[in-house]
């Protein structure tokens, strides 16, 4: 009887592969490096100047590479915008999965504007505003759900009323955000908000309670 041999493909050498394992990672290392060197110095230049002002040839000299890696990342300067302050948002949140106190609540929608003041001023000034809007009542809708589902965790409370004392703080933290910004986020702007604090402190368990109350 004949012996019938099956041919096989033969695979690469070990060390072939892990070489092509390393120099994908280490591509997908270097994109990502040349991703975050493009935020970085946006956000520096945005600290600096006008957004209307800072232009793609800006930034790709600042940070030490070619126009064409810019447009391998990002769409244009808006789409870049719009990363960084999803990213700002989106590390808030993982940053604070329970807030136990109202001040705790105001220093996580406010941190991003502290940090990044003059950056901030020129985005609320210019067309993309509603960028930073929208990303800052989502914030601020995270972090009062938060608190509300960390201070009142045993609190028995209609889910409706939960809901409306949410988007009520919501609105108040987002307002006394929006107001510092248009008060040209001064120190003395900034002392009104700790002392509106200081003021409303016990209103959200007066609102629980009236809910009880008037549900029971």
């Amino acid at each position: 009887m004949a012996c019938h041999f099956f041919e096989f493909p033969l695979l690469a050498p070990i060390e072939n592969l892990c070489y092509t394992a390393i120099t994908i990672k280490t591509e997908g290392a270097m994109a990502n490096f040349t991703k975050q060197a493009i935020k970085a110095s946006f956000l520096k230049l945005l600290n600096q100047q006008p957004l209307n002002k800072i232009s793609v040839r800006d930034i790709v000299e600042d940070c030490g590479i070619n126009r064409n890696s810019f447009y391998y990342h990002f769409h244009d300067i808006p789409s870049l915008l719009g990363e960084i302050i999803t990213d700002q948002t989106e590390q808030l949140i993982r940053a604070y999965p329970s807030i136990s106190s109202l001040d705790e609540c105001f220093h996580v929608a406010f941190r991003f504007a502290l940090e990044n003041k003059r950056a901030v001023m020129h985005i609320y000034h210019s067309v993309n505003r509603d960028m930073f809007t929208q990303s800052t009542l989502r914030l601020c809708d995270y972090v009062v759900a938060a608190y509300v589902a960390t201070a009142f965790p045993d609190d028995p409370m209609d889910e409706s009323d939960r809901q409306i004392v949410i988007r009520f703080m919501k609105c108040q933290l987002f307002g006394m955000c929006i107001d510092w910004i248009d008060r040209g986020m001064t120190d003395d702007a900034y002392d009104d908000l700790h002392r509106m604090l200081q003021l409303i402190q016990g209103v959200p368990e007066l609102i629980i309670r009236r809910s009880q109350e008037t549900n029971g």
